[in-house]
């Protein structure tokens, strides 16, 4: 799909992309419908479907939107700091809930939007391991670590506990993540 990229294309794909984002928090992806959509961003139904043409695909054009949107790398100085700062920015996000758990729940059920979701993580964890990268070349950790498992190590038992158990994350189970990731980081495990 092409668009321009400012002007009235814009700010309706801005419109739509975000009504998609609130129809399936609240309503969930069963009840995603091209109408509901349309009307939540004030734009006709003739519209979402000559542009996206599906449900299937406004739900990964969102998910490309996201994953496309610029994301400030943290910089503390340290790979601990760093870390820390991705866990508690993730266990931040899951906050809101109604998101991500719908985000989820519709990749399960739509197979584009469960390559959109995987796409999105890939980037968003290729984009994070920056930071592990950054720590392997000042020394802090061994030059043969995956950059982007120790991310995903970090973040790991915060999906688990939102996703899986439905325990709640806040910032002490987000550092005790981030440094269980980097001492097994340390520790050559990963």
């Amino acid at each position: 799909m092409s668009t321009r990229p400012g002007g009235r294309s814009a700010r309706v794909r801005d419109a739509v992309l975000a009504a998609t984002y609130a129809e399936l928090a609240e309503h969930g992806y069963p009840a995603l419908t091209v109408d509901a959509v349309a009307t939540r961003a004030g734009v006709h139904k003739t519209t979402v479907y000559r542009r996206w043409g599906s449900v299937d695909d406004l739900l990964a054009d969102a998910l490309d939107q996201t994953r496309d949107t610029p994301w400030a790398l943290p910089d503390t100085g340290t790979v601990e700091g760093d870390l820390i700062a991705i866990t508690t920015e993730v266990a931040e996000a899951f906050g809101h809930l109604a998101v991500p758990t719908a985000v989820v729940a519709a990749a399960f059920q739509s197979p584009r939007a469960a390559g959109a979701l995987r796409d999105f993580y890939a980037a968003r964890q290729t984009q994070a391991a920056l930071v592990v990268v950054r720590a392997v070349e000042r020394g802090e950790l061994p030059a043969d670590v995956d950059p982007v498992d120790v991310v995903r190590t970090a973040c790991a038992p915060l999906y688990y506990r939102v996703f899986v158990t439905r325990e709640p994350v806040d910032v002490a189970v987000a550092e005790r993540a981030a440094r269980a990731a980097l001492a097994a980081a340390r520790a050559g495990v990963i």
